[in-house]
């Protein structure tokens, strides 16, 4: 009971596992090198085959080079003389397999792609007394070296997928240079699910063997498996067999090699994809934009288009056009005896961007714009693995080709024309004008009376008898005076509140820009960028869910 609960709950860490890697499959591409994303989804379909195939059955694959004696040893396992030998040159073309227990084992073996004439059963195992191999599915494979391997890649194949693969070296060739560099170094972390056969042991002294064996396991640590399982044999005489069955026996009896073996693969795998890990002790990457640098690509995007220069042109402008409207109406007719009134405003550079914005234009700077744009990305993949600080990069970018366009004609929509009269400048215009013709009454007043009341010039009509009154004048200067006045205190008073005016409107003005300029850059900054850095932190939520 206890081995079967263990079963199960490695199983299910397995799926796990298994699920994180097929989330890295859906997420790498453009990210990972695509040869890791490759052996990452044939490991998928490769467990996903395995794990729905009988749990029952052990395959255990025996490997090794030519003259090694592995088809001898295959025969002296399973008791019979099931695969061809040979002395001068490899027999085995095709793999062999002899399965203790065959019930169940049918789908197994068309999956393992093995011909049915090369299908073998120990029925009568259970009789003499190899109880604890029933389950095993023994394969023979063809020499890896041999010609006939250039061309055929069964047995390369049958070791990627085998549960437990068996080397069987011999003492002549055990330190062979292509069984290790393509396949010994790449079972680093196998170890459970790798044994290796020194062969043929009846050709060597107890001193040569000793020696043969401690110079294997020091070359099988230098190539990354920490604890190497080593059997000797002899096929000859069978010297050593049953302690390679009694090891065959643990595997199978434990029904555990087949998830070790792609717990073991899942391990190399992850070994590979650390290479897109960030460096050691780098915080994780935020999931989203925060507030700080969002304000920040706002802040920078408003100066690219010139937000503050366009709210201060604004002002400055609306403050001189307003002189032709609310001004007291001397000063004002004076002021036009100027050729263009802004040029009082003394704005340097600003002066051509305020005669375009009279028009309501508004332009972006492009190179400031990817400027902006560049800061944020740069802000948010501190310490990213290099292909992933250019995709976050690339999704920041993937629209700022059209940003500054896209900025242009948001802004122009609510870019006031500079040349518009309020209501209530109008209303000012005529009230100034008002008091203009009450003064010029006035002093036709005051010249009537002085004509004809003071100096009596001649006999004033009869009609204008009461303008005529000497007596009048003081009156009359009085209120010339306070004509004067009033329309002076009008003139400043509108001053005051179209200084007011213009400061509101420039406010107004710059907070609906800073807001349209926040939702350009949250659409098409900020939202790819934070779906690239989802994808990212899923990535690596993923490749821990792999490590397990």
């Amino acid at each position: 009971m206890t081995g079967t609960i263990g079963t199960v709950q490695t199983r299910q860490g397995l799926g796990g596992r298994l699920a994180a890697v097929a989330r890295i499959v859906e997420l790498g591409p453009g990210r990972v090198d695509p040869k890791v994303l490759t052996e990452a989804g044939q490991l998928l379909l490769r467990a996903g085959d395995r794990l729905k195939l009988s749990p029952d059955h052990t395959v255990v694959a025996l490997a090794g080079g030519t003259g090694s004696g592995k088809s001898s040893l295959f025969n002296a396992v399973s008791g019979l003389e099931l695969s061809p030998t040979g002395v001068r040159r490899p027999t085995t073309a095709r793999t062999h397999a002899c399965v203790w227990g065959l019930e169940g084992a049918g789908p197994l073996l068309d999956w393992l792609q093995i011909q049915w004439r090369h299908r073998f059963a120990r029925a009568s195992a259970l009789d003499k007394g190899e109880s604890g191999l029933h389950g095993l599915v023994l394969l023979d494979l063809p020499d890896h070296d041999s010609i006939r391997a250039l061309t055929d890649t069964e047995a390369d194949r049958l070791i990627q997928v085998a549960d437990l693969v068996v080397w069987v070296l011999d003492p002549q060739k055990y330190a062979d240079a292509s069984t290790h560099r393509r396949y010994v170094t790449e079972l680093a972390g196998h170890d459970a699910v790798t044994v290796f056969v020194l062969n043929q042991v009846d050709r060597l002294s107890p001193e040569d063997l000793a020696e043969c064996v401690a110079d294997l396991e020091d070359l099988l640590r230098r190539e990354g498996l920490e604890n190497p399982v080593i059997v000797t044999t002899s096929a000859t005489t069978g010297r050593g067999v049953d302690n390679l069955k009694a090891v065959l026996s643990d595997a199978v009896v434990r029904r555990r090699a087949a998830i070790q073996r792609l717990e073991a693969d899942l391990d190399r795998l992850v070994r590979r994809l650390a290479k897109a890990m960030p460096a050691e002790g780098v915080p994780s990457s935020p999931a989203s934009v925060d507030d700080a640098r969002r304000i920040g690509l706002t802040d920078a995007l408003c100066d690219a288009v010139g937000v503050p220069a366009v709210g201060e042109a604004m002002e400055n402008v609306y403050g001189v056009r307003s002189t032709e409207w609310v001004g007291w109406p001397y000063a004002r007719w004076i002021t036009k005896l100027r050729p263009d009134p802004l040029d009082s405003l003394r704005l340097g550079d600003l002066r051509d961007e305020i005669r375009g914005l009279s028009g309501g234009a508004v332009s972006a700077q492009p190179a400031e714009v990817d400027n902006a744009v560049q800061a944020l990305s740069d802000g948010l993949t501190t310490g990213m693995h290099e292909a992933w600080r250019n995709a976050v990069r690339d999704a920041a970018r993937s629209r700022s080709a059209q940003l500054p366009k896209a900025l242009s004609e948001e802004l122009t929509e609510i870019a006031p024309r500079l040349d518009r009269v309020p209501a209530w400048w109008r209303a000012l215009l005529v009230w100034q004008y008002t008091l203009v013709l009450l003064f010029v009454a006035g002093v036709a007043w005051v010249g009537t009376a002085l004509a004809y009341g003071v100096f009596a010039v001649g006999e004033i009509p009869e009609g204008l008898a009461f303008f005529g009154d000497a007596a009048a004048l003081p009156w009359v200067v009085l209120m010339l005076l306070s004509v004067l006045g009033l329309g002076l205190l009008t003139a400043v008073a509108s001053r005051n509140f179209v200084v007011l005016g213009a400061a509101g409107e420039r406010e107004r003005l710059e907070r609906e820009m800073r807001r349209r300029v926040a939702a350009l850059a949250e659409s098409m900054v900020i939202e790819p960028v934070e779906r690239e850095l989802a994808r990212y932190n899923e990535f690596y939520a993923a490749l821990r869910a792999v490590r397990g």
